[in-house]
C-alpha cells in the first residue's frame, strides 16, 4: 500500500489474514480504540481472545516494526510485564492483501490511576526494570524522539494546515515560533538516550490482579528516559512533585536516574502538544479522523491551543521540577 489509509481493509480481508496464519475466529471482529493503526479483538476456536493489529501503511518500515517486537521479546524474557506479538513460523510480522499485521494475546485490565501513589510506585519499579534492559543497546532503525529537524517538520505541518482558521494564523504563529525556538535552543544531543516505550500514559498501562502491564509500544523511539515518566504527572505543582518523587524513588531501586533530565519535562510536554496537533493534521485525509476529531477544525480548539502554548512557554521559563528528597 503506497498511501496511509485503510480503504481496502475489509472484514473479509481481515478474516482471511488471520486464518492464513492459523487463527479461526468464532466471534465477530470487535474494533478497538485505535486511530494510527487498525486493531480488532476476536475469540478464537481455542476459546481464547486475541487482538490483530494492522499497521498503518507507509508509516514504519519492516525493520522498525521488527525492532519494536524484538525489544518486547527482550523485556518479556526477564519477566517485565509487556504484551508481545505471537510468532507464527518464527515470524511476528505478517503480510496479507498488501497490509502488514501482527497478532497479540488479548489482555484485560483497568487503567492506572495517576493519583494513586501505590500504583505509581509499582510503575516506577517496572519502568526502572524496563530502562535497565533498554540501556543495553540502542535502537538502530527507530528514530530519535526529538531533534531540531523534527521540530521544524512539526511546525511546518501546522503552518500549512488548512484547518487553522485564517483569523487565528497570526496569533498561532506568534506563539508557535517562540515555543519552537525554545525547544531548538536545548542541546538535546547532550542528554543520554535509551530505547523508550515512548507513549507511556494511563491509557497504555493496565492494572491487573497480578500487577501492572505495559501495552502498545507502537511509538517506541530512542530518547531521554524522562519521556517515560513525565506523562504520569498531573494536578498542580505540589501534586506533580509528590508523584515525581514516588516514581523516581521506586525507579532507582533498579536503574540510575539522571536528575538533569528533569529540566526536559516542560519542553517535552510542549513538544507533545504541537506534535499531537501535527499528527491530526497529517492524518486528516483518513475518514476516521474527521469522524472522531471533528473539533480539530473548530476555531475554539485552535484558540485553546494558543492559550495552552502560551502557558507552556511560561512554564519552560520557570525553574525546572526538582526532587523533594
Amino acid at each position: 500500500m503506497s498511501d496511509f489509509t485503510f480503504g481496502q481493509l475489509s472484514p473479509d480481508l481481515i478474516l482471511d489474514a488471520v486464518e492464513a496464519n492459523g487463527f479461526y475466529p468464532t466471534s465477530g471482529l470487535l474494533a478497538l480504540n485505535s486511530y494510527e493503526n487498525r486493531v480488532y479483538q476476536f475469540v478464537n476456536e481455542d476459546a481464547k481472545r486475541y487482538v490483530v493489529k494492522f499497521y498503518r501503511p507507509a508509516r514504519w518500515s519492516d525493520a522498525q516494526i521488527q525492532e519494536e517486537h524484538d525489544f518486547l521479546s527482550e523485556l518479556a524474557e526477564v519477566d517485565i510485564p509487556v504484551v508481545q506479538p505471537l510468532r507464527v513460523d518464527g515470524r511476528s510480522i505478517h503480510l496479507h492483501g498488501g497490509y502488514r499485521f501482527s497478532v497479540f494475546p488479548s489482555v484485560g485490565g483497568r487503567a492506572l490511576e495517576s493519583d494513586n501513589l501505590d500504583q505509581l510506585e509499582e510503575l516506577g519499579r517496572q519502568l526502572g526494570r524496563m530502562h535497565q534492559v533498554a540501556r543495553v543497546k540502542p535502537f538502530e532503525h527507530r528514530p530519535l524522539l526529538i531533534h531540531n529537524h523534527i521540530i521544524d517538520e512539526v511546525c511546518e505541518t501546522l503552518r500549512q494546515c488548512p484547518l487553522l482558521p485564517d483569523g487565528l494564523r497570526s496569533a498561532f504563529e506568534a506563539i508557535l515560533t517562540p515555543v519552537a525556538q525554545q525547544l531548538k535552543a536545548i542541546q538535546w544531543q547532550n542528554y543520554s538516550t535509551i530505547r523508550l516505550h515512548g507513549d507511556c500514559h494511563v491509557g497504555n498501562l493496565l492494572v491487573r490482579d497480578d500487577g501492572l502491564t505495559f501495552v502498545d509500544f507502537d511509538d517506541a523511539r530512542q530518547g531521554p528516559a524522562i519521556q517515560d515518566l513525565w506523562m504520569m504527572l498531573s494536578g498542580d505543582r505540589s501534586q506533580q512533585l509528590l508523584q515525581l518523587d514516588t516514581l523516581v524513588s521506586a525507579y532507582e531501586e533498579f536503574a540510575s536516574f539522571d536528575a538533569s533530565q528533569l529540566s526536559l519535562i516542560e519542553p517535552l510536554r510542549s513538544f507533545r502538544i504541537i506534535q499531537y496537533m501535527a499528527w491530526l493534521a497529517k492524518r486528516w485525509g483518513d475518514p476516521a479522523f474527521a469522524h472522531s476529531f471533528g473539533w480539530f477544525e473548530e476555531p475554539r480548539y485552535w484558540e485553546q491551543q494558543i492559550l495552552a502554548l502560551k502557558e507552556q512557554l511560561a512554564e519552560m521559563n520557570e525553574p525546572p521540577h526538582r526532587l523533594q528528597r
